[in-house]
């Protein structure tokens, strides 16, 4: 076969077996001397990689929704001719490769960036509270108002408030001349304007359905709601339960402990839940009321401020809220306090016989276990409210969560 035949294969053709030539490949003419080498071919440059779509780590979209964004967020590539990215064509967009989504958005379409309110948690168990405090109101009024041995422990306490009262009626009375519609007034007022001040304009109105409401159930129970019957004979007085002093006084405080920063509460907890057991100790020292007067007046504060903390607005939120160890703590001292003052009550009531003939130091243990029950309720009730509306003023954090 001549050398420069074009090389055959063997093809099947309609009329049997034959070949077909090859189409022949141009020999390639050496340079000539002293003449450049002709520049090599170039390979055609590779199409930018298209990105996985939607890339990882974002979650695959929703049904019925895509991704809209093109580009993810990198820098940009030159331009190139064989598509963007590449040398010579259209420059790649600033962003990533194309069909690249942007990373989505942690926050809810619609949600506030601090968060839609307070977690349900919270506000089920300021609900809670309102409830168990309702509860322990009426169980104070049936044992001591609507039972014998209620109103007897209770006679001989009222009797031992005479043992010293000259003496403590000069400190106990400029507490409770402080106590007047004036004060309340003040009181309220003094409340809403430092919420307007904080642009909390829900708080606001918080605050005013706190004393209102507390002031108004007061009146009710003790002059329609409750009765007192005579059930020990020879020591008739009408209904004093609830005390409206004291009423005055812890709604007034409880107000201010719901207004105030963050970070006070703590201090106006204590120093409010003080001024409100001073004023209903005042009351016992100057035979105005009997201790479960006092006590049942505090768990009426205490329903409502719970119930209006389970009604928190977002407008009363606290933005950025975290963790509060100081509440924390000043709760959990006022707790073990009343948790003590509470022993004390106890004993000194067990200590009480149930009967007329108590002696002058039984009446005056008497007196001083009912002083320190009031202690107890307040010192455990304004603990319990200042967590409640900590937990309460917090944004629910899940509520920005993709």
């Amino acid at each position: 076969m001549p050398s420069d035949h074009a090389p055959t294969r063997p093809l099947t053709t309609s009329g049997g077996t034959g070949t077909r030539p090859l189409p022949a490949t141009p020999p390639v003419p050496p340079p000539a001397p002293g003449a450049a080498a002709p520049p090599s071919p170039q390979p055609a440059p590779a199409p930018y990689p298209p990105a996985p779509y939607p890339p990882a780590p974002y979650p695959p979209a929703p049904a019925g929704q895509a991704y809209a964004m093109p580009y993810a967020p990198g820098p940009a590539g030159p331009a190139g001719p064989a598509g963007p990215g590449g040398p010579g064509g259209p420059a790649r967009p600033a962003g990533g490769p194309v069909g690249a989504p942007r990373p989505a958005s942690s926050v809810r379409p619609g949600a506030r960036p601090d968060g839609e309110g307070p977690s349900v948690a919270s506000r089920v168990v300021a609900a809670i509270v309102a409830v168990l405090a309702v509860a322990g109101g009426w169980l104070v009024w049936r044992f001591f108002v609507d039972t014998y041995a209620g109103q007897m422990l209770e006679r001989a306490a009222f009797d031992g408030a005479v043992t010293g009262q000259g003496e403590l009626w000069t400190v106990a009375e400029p507490v409770l001349d402080t106590v007047s519609i004036a004060f309340v007034v003040g009181g309220l007022g003094a409340a809403m304007g430092i919420a307007l001040l904080r642009r909390r304009w829900g708080l606001a109105v918080q605050v005013a359905f706190l004393v209102v409401g507390a002031n108004v159930t007061t009146q009710l129970v003790k002059h329609s709601l409750l009765g007192r019957e005579e059930l020990i004979g020879g020591w008739h007085w009408e209904n004093s339960l609830p005390s409206g002093h004291t009423t005055v006084a812890g709604s007034v405080a409880a107000a201010l402990l719901l207004v105030v920063p963050r970070g006070a509460r703590a201090l106006v907890a204590v120093l409010g839940g003080a001024y409100t057991a001073a004023t209903g100790v005042s009351t016992l020292v100057g035979q105005w009321h009997r201790p479960s007067d006092v006590v049942a007046a505090v768990l009426v504060v205490l329903a409502w401020a719970a119930l209006v903390c389970a009604f928190t607005p977002r407008s009363a939120l606290d933005p950025g809220a975290g963790p509060t160890p100081g509440s924390t703590v000043v709760a959990v001292l006022l707790l073990l306090g009343a948790a003590a003052a509470g022993v004390a009550a106890g004993l000194a009531l067990r200590a009480t016989p149930a009967t007329w003939g108590t002696t002058t130091a039984q009446d005056v243990t008497a007196y001083a276990g009912g002083v320190a029950g009031v202690l107890a309720v307040t010192a455990a009730a304004f603990a319990v409210l200042l967590l409640v509306r900590q937990a309460t003023g917090r944004p629910d954090a899940r509520a920005v969560r993709g």
